[in-house]
Order: structure tokens, then sequence, then C-alpha cells
């Protein structure tokens, strides 16, 4: 026994440091996987060398993912098929959970707003903020959601005709090893969600794959490749679930699809069980771009595809605003690429993920908050409804949001608005465009300051009381200003964020600025108290 849990132990800290190492490397290349990641990549093109007739020998067709009859029935008595919504275009708005999840309080007046935008499903990446047990546990947040939480979220779902898809990474990001009974209680994260049609694999970025020992070994032994390797993961987690969840259907990112050949794609069988969901973020680019991996998906033997585009979290890893022009192209340009999807038949298109990412991975800062994006959002979503910002478009996000204007170049809103969080929307604004501006000036630009209370002053405690109060007034203003602005914009992030998510943020985004305000005053007060003493020694 002390023999297994020792082992337990030394496979969890194994997992911990591929999750540490994956987590650098992918803040290291999500920048750098923009347009030129998808120019000139042929469909014959092997993962990280050709992979196709050796695939052909390693997963031979007797392996392609199958499932007993018998157990078909068995399972179709004991499970709700799910409703067919294989004919639906769906628009999936993500929800980004590893960082600034906000309260289920909030939830509930987000859902309605994303349902009268034109969303019909939510995809929720619960990463740590879904309510782990067992050996697990210790993935859990201190502010995970509960069991409860869950069901909620659920509800009022359903209560506005949303689809819940879950999004549980099994290769890439996260080491969750489904198909092991040691791991089976990841499997709650199905059981929680029998509402849901669909489900999300993950399965992108897997950037460090092939270059352990373990893996050069099978490699060798099996005489495989990298590309080999993933596709018989991803196997293993679709016959996971094929076998034990009859009807659901599967998602999963194309990135490391697009590297592996036709040949090896087919012979896997996976394109069965598997859509692959077709993510490009960059704001300017062409159907042609996108045309040759669909079309290598379609002599792959996949029948559906997904498309991500994005409204928030992909122009910088500590971007505080939401660019609104950025996210209003990458949407048009999607546009485009399913104008040529009906060329592509049998191929069709089964939904389109709107990203909103948080963070870049669990060690980087937050992106935009959500309600500070809510703009972008409505933009995005009713541009793909009226297949384009179109002038019914625009007045429907006016509408909906309560704005007067949107000033799209400008990344600006004119009103006071009404969707949630609005307030700190304009909090935000002013964090983010009047903040730094004005602390900087008063520390830098004011004459009297630089004169007669600069660093050598502060450091010696020594100034002439006359010259002081010349800016005195001034400064003291600024900084009660600021205080009494922060303190509001802390009690409004309290009511949607927990406590580590408003600390993060008022760290990152408020007190490096403010603090240099704050030592200021200090300063001041404690030496004109002093009342024109001669500088410390």
């Amino acid at each position: 026994m002390a023999f297994q849990r020792s082992h337990r132990l030394n496979l969890l800290r194994l997992v911990v440091l591929l999750l540490v190492a994956l987590a650098g490397i992918k803040f290291l290349f999500r920048d750098s996987f923009t347009l030129e990641l998808h120019k000139h990549v042929s469909k014959d093109s092997g993962f990280w060398g050709d992979t196709g007739d050796i695939v052909q020998d390693i997963i031979p067709q007797s392996q392609i993912l199958e499932v007993p009859a018998a157990k078909i029935i068995a399972l179709k008595q004991k499970q709700q098929v799910p409703r067919d919504v294989s004919a639906t275009e769906m628009r999936l708005v993500h929800l980004d959970l590893k960082g600034a999840a906000p309260r289920v309080s909030y939830l509930e007046q987000v859902f309605p707003l994303l349902s009268q935008l034109g969303a019909n499903g939510v995809l929720m990446e619960y990463e740590d903020m879904f309510p782990f047990k067992g050996e697990l546990e210790i993935l859990r947040s201190p502010y995970a959601y509960s069991e409860e939480d869950i069901e909620r979220i659920q509800q009022l779902a359903e209560q506005h005709k949303l689809e819940v898809v879950p999004l549980v990474q099994t290769f890439g990001h996260v080491e969750f090893i489904l198909k092991h009974e040691k791991y089976q209680h990841l499997r709650e994260v199905i059981e929680k969600h029998r509402r849901s049609t669909w489900i999300h694999i993950g399965a992108d970025e897997v950037f460090h794959l092939g270059e352990g020992m373990d893996s050069k070994n099978w490699m060798s032994h099996n005489k495989g490749d990298v590309g080999t390797m993933y596709l018989k993961h991803i196997k293993e987690v679709l016959g996971f679930l094929t076998a034990q969840y009859w009807g659901l259907r599967v998602l999963m990112w194309d990135d490391m699809l697009r590297k592996i050949s036709v040949g090896a794609l087919r012979e896997s069988g996976i394109a069965k069980h598997v859509s692959p969901v077709v993510w490009f973020y960059a704001p300017d680019f062409e159907a042609e771009q996108i045309v040759p991996f669909l079309t290598k998906y379609v002599e792959s033997g996949f029948e559906a595809v997904w498309f991500a585009s994005a409204f928030k979290g992909t122009t910088g890893p500590a971007q505080a605003w939401t660019p609104l022009s950025y996210h209003l192209k990458n949407h048009l340009s999607w546009l485009k690429v399913m104008q040529a999807v009906p060329r592509l038949a049998p191929l069709r298109l089964q939904g389109v993920v709107l990203t909103g990412w948080q963070r870049y991975d669990h060690y980087s800062v937050l992106c935009e908050l959500l309600p500070v994006s809510i703009p972008s959002l409505a933009i995005c979503l009713q541009t793909l409804v009226n297949g384009g910002f179109t002038e019914e478009a625009k007045r429907k996000v006016l509408d909906v949001l309560g704005l007067e204007s949107v000033q799209l170049e400008q990344s600006t809103c004119e009103g006071r608005g009404a969707f949630p969080g609005v307030e700190i929307y304009h909090m935000v604004e002013q964090v983010n465009g009047h903040l730094k501006e004005s602390i900087l000036k008063a520390l830098e630009e004011e004459s009297a300051i630089k004169g007669w209370f600069s660093p050598y002053h502060r450091k010696r405690q020594f100034g002439n009381p006359r010259n002081m109060e010349s800016f005195g007034s001034k400064v003291l203003k600024l900084h009660d200003d600021w205080e009494s602005f922060v303190r509001d914009l802390h009690a409004q992030l309290d009511r949607i964020y927990f406590p580590d998510t408003v600390e993060e943020w008022m760290e990152e985004n408020v007190n490096p600025y403010l603090d240099q305000l704050r030592d200021l005053v200090r300063d001041y007060r404690a030496i004109i108290r002093l009342n024109g003493r001669p500088k410390a020694a």
C-alpha cells in the first residue's frame, strides 16, 4: 500500500511538472501562433515528419474506434439520447474560468443577455473552478464552484435556451487521463452535465509531446512518431466517451490536426467521433488561408467542423481594454470562410465558438474582464447573426446594451449603458485612460515637486513648507479623488468576482501607479510636519 501511495504521489508530481512546462511554452508561443502557422501547409505534411505510412502499420483498421453492438444497446437503455442538433448552426460564447471566474449571481444577469444577442450556447472551460474530488481535489481553486453552482448554471442556461458545453482539457494544457480507473472520478464533469449534447476535450498546443524518455522509448518500440502518439491518446479519450456516453458529441481544437497527414487521420478513425474546432484569431485573413485545412478534413473523413473566433483575450496577455475594431474584423473574416463552406460539401459547419480567453495560461496575468468586453461580444455576436455589422446589427447592440453610440476605431462607447457590469466597464475605462496619466503628470511635470520635493528631499526628510504648500493641495486632492474612486471600483468588483480576482486585478492595474502617489502623499505629510527642519544626516 505504501508503494502504491508513493507511486501515485510521484505520478501527480510528474503531472504538475508537465503543467508548468506546458504553461510556460504556451505563454511563449500563443502570440506567435498567427498567420505564418496557417500558410503553406500541405494536405499530406506530417506531424514533425511524415506519418502516413507509419500510422497505417501502427493503427490497423481493426483498431479503429468501434463499440460492440450489444454494449450500444445496453447504453441506449441506460441513458437518454441527447436531442439531435446536427443541423443547427450553434453560436457558443466561451467562458474561460481559469481566471476572473464570475460569481453565479453575475451569470444570472449575463445569460439572458447572451440569448438576447444571438447566442444559443456557452462553452464552459472550467479548469480549476470545477468541484473536483479525490486525489485531484488539489486542482480545485479555493473559490471553485460548488456542485449546486454547477446545477444552477445549467438551470440558468436551460431557462434562457443556452446549451452548456463543458470543456475538459485532455491533452496539451491539462493531463487529465480519462481512460484510467485511477482517474475515473474525473468523469463527474460529464455526470454533472447530463443536459449537454456536446463536450469539448481541448487537445490543443501539445508542444512538448515526444520529448520525454518514456515518449521516445514508446516511439522507438512502436516504430511511431509524435503524430502517432498524439492520435493514440485522442483515440483512447474518444473511445472512453463513445463507450460510456452514448450520443454525446465531441469537439476538439484543430491546431494539432493541421500537422498530421490525411492518411494518418483516416487510419485513426477519429473523424467518426469528433468534430474539429478550427480556431484563428487574427483580425484580417482570407478564406484561402483556412480552406486548405477544411479540404484536408474533408479528405480525412470529417463530416462537420466548427469555427472559433475571439471577442477578447487574444491581443496581449496583459490587455486590459478590449479593441473593438480588431475583434470585429476577425468575425468579418470568418464570415468569408463561412461563405466558402458550401463548396466543400459534404463538409458542413455545425457552429461557431466566440472565444473569450481570460488568461493565456495559469501563470499569466488576467486579460480583459468580462464586463469590459461585453460591447465587443455584442458586436461580434450580432455580426454573425446578421452576416455583417449592418445598421440593423448596430441598432440591436445599442438598444440591448443601452448605449448611444459605438466608436469602433477608438474602442469606446458613449452612453451610460444598461448591461451587467456596466459600472465596471466605465471604471476600468477611467483606470485605463486616466489613472497612470494623471499620476505621472503630477509626479513628473509639476515643477515645484521636481524643485522642492525631489527624491533627495524625501530621502533626507526636509523641505520648505511654503514651497511644499504650493503643490500640496493639488496632490492631496488628486490622491483623495483616486482613493475614493478605487474604493468604489473595489466594491463593484466584489459584487461580480471572488477576492483573489479583485486582489490580482488591483495589484496589476491600479497599485503600480496609485502606490507612487500614496508614497508621495505619505512623505509630504511627514515632512511638512517637521516645519522646515534641516535635512537629516
